[in-house]
């Protein structure tokens, strides 16, 4: 075999090639390095609630063990279940599907996967209003698609126009994600802001990827609202994006669904059969009882509870915090924080100039936080409230000493 046929083969595919590597993984390893090491690291960057999920959930997962439901389901999810996110729909966000419509995956992020793959072709453009989850662009990227930004700014709550909107879209688009409530801003749309952007998804006909993972976590007297709940023009053009593992601390657990025009939930459903095939049965079971019972309001409600006075405090802090400034996030359990003001300022002979120099050099100070720079706001740094509160005081006090070591 020829040296030049060798190196076709062993190449790897231009789209596995084309993700952009997280520019976080050198300051996560140097973190865990730290721990290991026996240094006490206070760790700002978790996505997930520090809770346990509920008994009864728990036990919902044991019955399920114990009466052998360990097959194979079908590919789409248990009906059970997808009757259960059905009537979820209908009495919480106002969106009437049937149980066709809905695909059960393995997490939010996997139904995201599969709705962009089976709307987007490739070359075809999609529009992501950023700050953005850092897996958005990479997903649309696997897809084959262009990802497009609108920039957004923290003055305006880090929300677009519709203005915006429209001049983002040519022929070339084919979806929108938006994401509301926001990781990585908190941002979260009213109900006329929603109306501007539906008036914009009905007359381009683009579909809009709806991700709701955050819906539970709103602070304050905010409410959430489903954009696809707008008309019936939006909703045919929407697909709906939920999931567990925020609002019951089922991270691990790995149950997502989305809700779709039928024709793209059979697409979905699949590509899924021929891909993962079902979710996990055993954690189905588990995602049954926390969507049915009762208790499941009461557990939310005080999670989000608690991560109000943790946003509170932290706020409080930081306002107090010299070179820094933030706003109060109306959702999710994430802080962005500015520190472009204290960018070409030095530690210990080296010039910080961008989130990433920031974050690598704050966890001298045992601190870990998240740099603005995946999530395409390098000013920024974001800082989850998903930790006990006398941790969040000993790590901003630790933050404060590193800012004052600067010069």
């Amino acid at each position: 075999m020829s040296k030049s046929v060798s190196t076709i083969i062993t190449k790897l595919s231009s789209r596995v090639a084309g993700i952009t590597p997280s520019s976080t993984l050198a300051i996560t390893a140097k973190a865990n390095k730290l721990k290991t090491d026996g240094k006490k690291i206070i760790s700002f960057s978790a996505g997930e609630p520090d809770f346990n999920p509920p008994e009864f959930v728990k036990e919902a997962a044991i019955k399920a063990v114990t009466d052998n439901k360990s097959k194979y389901t079908p590919s789409s999810g248990i009906l059970e279940l997808k009757r259960a996110i059905v009537q979820k729909f209908e009495t919480e966000n106002g969106l009437v599907y049937n149980h066709n419509q809905i695909i059960v995956s393995n997490g939010a992020k996997h139904s995201l996967h599969n709705a962009i793959l089976t709307v987007v072709d490739e070359g075809a453009e999609v529009i992501i209003p950023a700050p953005y989850w850092l897996t958005y662009p990479e997903l649309v990227k696997l897809a084959g698609g262009k990802p497009v930004y609108i920039r957004t700014a923290a003055e305006n709550d880090f929300k677009f126009t519709p203005d915006q909107l429209r001049r983002a879209i040519n022929k070339r688009t084919r979806a929108l994600i938006f994401n509301s409530p926001s990781n990585p801003t908190g941002t979260v749309y009213t109900a006329d802001e929603l109306n501007e952007i539906a008036k914009v998804v009905e007359e381009t006909g683009i579909y809009v990827i709806c991700d709701e993972i955050y819906e539970k976590l709103v602070f304050d007297k905010t409410k959430h609202i489903s954009l696809a709940s707008l008309s019936r023009g939006v909703q045919n053009k929407a697909i709906v994006v939920n999931g567990l593992s925020k609002s019951f601390a089922m991270t691990g657990w790995r149950i997502g669904y989305l809700a779709a025009p039928q024709e793209v939930a059979d697409a979905v459903d699949a590509l899924q059969s021929h891909t993962t095939s079902n979710p996990n049965s055993i954690a189905q079971y588990a995602a049954l009882a926390a969507l049915t019972d009762t208790r499941s309001k009461d557990f939310y409600n005080e999670i989000k509870s608690k991560f109000q006075v943790r946003r509170d405090l932290m706020i409080s802090i930081l306002s107090e915090t010299e070179g820094v400034s933030c706003t109060a996030p109306q959702g999710a359990f994430y802080i962005m924080v500015n520190v472009s003001k204290l960018y070409n300022k030095s530690y210990k002979g080296f010039r910080i100039s961008n989130s990433i120099d920031f974050a690598d050099k704050l966890l001298d100070f045992g601190v870990a936080v998240v740099p603005g720079e995946p999530f395409g706001a390098d000013n920024f740094l974001r800082l989850s409230f998903a930790l006990a509160e006398e941790e969040i005081k000993a790590g901003l006090d630790k933050f404060k000493k590193f800012i004052a070591e600067l010069g």
